[in-house]
């Protein structure tokens, strides 16, 4: 499970810091999740931090979770 935790962690980070990067460059032009919601036209910057953010405090807690469940034993 803290594998699975992990691995869409860092899926989040990657897709925040893609839409980061179209939005600063224009790159990565069909990659970025956050560039085809509709809803989210013109909040695209805040939506991808808010993801590369949400990314990193999972990757962060599986790690805590691991230590912490180390630790019990």
């Amino acid at each position: 499970m803290k594998k699975l935790l992990e691995g869409l962690g860092a899926l989040l980070v990657v897709q925040g810091l893609v839409g980061i990067v179209h939005w600063a460059t224009g790159w990565f032009r069909y990659f970025g999740l956050i560039r085809h919601l509709g809803f989210l036209h013109g909040y695209e910057i805040y939506a991808s931090a808010v993801l590369a953010v949400l990314g990193v405090a999972l990757v962060l807690a599986a790690d805590a979770g691991r230590r912490g469940s180390a630790a019990g034993r």
